[in-house]
């Protein structure tokens, strides 16, 4: 145990400060600050000693030098041994045994977008991590907190302590202290590598590239999961820092159930982000990445009684996601089916009492929109896939054309009742595995091809999964027909209408398939692969 005598805070977040502070107070603490800090604490009736007068120094040039000082660093480096004490009292350096610092909001302040790089710059803090990384490579005797959502723990342990921390405590911070410094000189050197060219004007807006040069990432969490794809591979899951700006499986909060597997949270994510897709009551059933089933209707109870429908068999073991509050007659329905994984807004008391019978399903409730609380980084935005010795990153396919406003290449347009049903195909196969063919009436999914190395083969598979006749029904496709063999294919089942990417050298054979048949077609121009 080291008991505290001295602590040194400076801290950009005030939040949780006062508390800290009572705290401090209680145990007999010096407390040295900077600026800012030491007035906040000062205004909290703490006892403050500012650093200036503590080293001698002032702070000069504009606040960039406070705490780079001997005094200070010495202080926190300094071992307990002879030599150290005996070369510390000799420069008249007295021992610092706390530092709580939080650094300047660099990562909220590029994130926000049109800063200008005289801000950005201003906002690298040098003082914060120069003190947190002598205070954590000393854990030895320091301790060093840099995340107020700590500073509960760490007045129960002064408490309970009489004013000491543990060697255990100290650890598990320093550990915590390089984690953040890392992420901070990653996001800056993230964002500094992203700007083209040479450096921008003091005053000019920054408009960084999409992808810096060098490319840190920052991920907490590493929760070790039971295996892997398969039993015999290893895994772990991890999470960005700060939520995204919709919602995410990654921080959405678990309700009950078995463990998540690694499977389990690809599902999840293939779910929710299908559900999200629809502003109306939706339901998706996932199983093995594709969309086995998907509706649209008055309620998401209706909806998912017609997803299931589609595909009952591949239902089962499935994962659903719902974009509206589970209620105790959709829990019911829930029940019918055995199903991995559930995921939805919330949960009400019916619904949970219902499906808590259930001791292995897993239940999830996600943020909705809005709600998450925080600026999303601009690196949220983007996709990665891992290869043997390398990354492949990307923006999101966040991107969609409304079938409505793409363009009619057919004779004939589609009617009003095609039209919708287009735009929900569309939908739904941007996130079936390519090659992807989906068969729609209305709103609610028929049958489904996925991830076949032909784009016909999808288009027979999905014609022999329908569990109701494909007469009268839309298909979308992911991307282009290359030929006209899986149109004419789809015709033959009953398709009257189309939507596709276009583009492809045969695009006026396809049409003519189309015409041939007095079928519309509509073409995007956007694709939407899923590999």
């Amino acid at each position: 145990m080291v008991t505290i005598k001295r602590a040194l805070i400076s801290v950009s977040d005030k939040q949780g400060l006062d508390p800290l502070a009572r705290a401090l107070a209680r145990h007999g603490v010096e407390i040295l600050s900077t600026g800012g800090t030491a007035k906040a604490l000062a205004a909290a009736g703490a006892r403050v000693t500012e650093v200036a007068d503590f080293t001698g120094a002032p702070e000069i040039l504009d606040g960039r030098v406070k705490t780079l000082h001997p005094r200070i660093h010495g202080g926190l480096l300094g071992r307990p041994t002879e030599a150290h004490r005996a070369e510390m009292k000799a420069h008249g350096i007295e021992p610092i045994d706390l530092v709580v610092v939080n650094l300047y909001p660099f990562e909220a302040t590029v994130a926000r977008g049109g800063v200008s790089f005289g801000e950005a710059v201003e906002n690298i803090d040098i003082g914060g991590p120069s003190m947190i990384r002598s205070a954590a490579k000393n854990h030895e005797r320091v301790a060093v907190v840099t995340d107020p959502a700590d500073y509960p723990a760490i007045i129960a342990e002064l408490d309970v302590s009489h004013g000491a921390l543990s060697a255990a405590t100290r650890f598990r911070l320093a550990r915590k202290a390089f984690a953040r410094t890392a992420a901070y000189d990653g996001a800056i050197a993230n964002f500094l590598t992203a700007i083209p060219g040479a450096a921008p004007a003091h005053d000019d807006p920054v408009v960084p590239a999409p992808f810096p040069s060098t490319l840190t990432l920052q991920l907490t969490g590493g929760t070790v999961l039971r295996y892997g794809e398969n039993p015999h591979q290893q895994a772990a899951f991890y999470r960005d820092p700060l939520p995204p700006a919709r919602p995410s499986v990654a921080y959405s909060q678990v309700l009950q159930g078995k463990e998540l597997s690694f499977n389990n949270l690809v599902d999840l994510e293939a779910a929710l982000e299908t559900a999200m897709e629809f502003e109306g009551p939706a339901a998706v059933i996932i199983k093995h990445t594709n969309p086995c089933g998907a509706a649209t209707a008055a309620s998401c109870l209706a909806a998912y009684e017609q997803a299931r429908a589609c595909d009952p068999v591949s239902a089962f073991g499935g994962v659903v996601a719902l974009n509206r509050p589970v209620d105790g007659p959709m829990a019911d329905k829930l029940g019918e089916t055995f199903l991995e994984c559930v995921i939805a807004p919330a949960f009400d008391d019916a619904a949970r009492a219902i499906l808590e019978k259930k001791k292995n399903l897993r239940l999830l409730a996600y943020a909705g929109e809005g709600t998450v609380g925080q600026v999303a980084p601009p690196l949220s935005q983007l996709a990665y896939k891992s290869l043997r010795g390398g990354l492949l990153v990307q923006t999101r396919d966040d991107q969609i054309v409304r079938a409505a406003d793409a363009k009619v290449v057919s004779r004939r347009p589609p009617t009003g009742e095609e039209l919708a049903a287009l735009d929900f195909a569309w939908r739904v196969g941007k996130h079936v595995k390519s090659n992807a063919i989906v068969f729609v009436r209305g709103t609610v999914t028929v049958g489904v091809g996925a991830g076949q190395m032909s784009r016909v083969d999808s288009v027979r598979i999905a014609v022999e999964k329908a569990q109701s006749p494909t007469a009268g029904c839309v298909v979308a496709s992911d991307a282009f027909f290359p030929f006209r063999d899986g149109v004419d294919a789809a015709i033959k089942a009953g398709a009257t209408a189309f939507i596709q990417p276009g583009g492809s050298v045969r695009d006026a054979e396809v049409i003519a398939a189309a015409d041939e048949a007095g079928a519309a077609m509509v073409f995007t121009g956007m694709r939407h692969f899923q590999h």
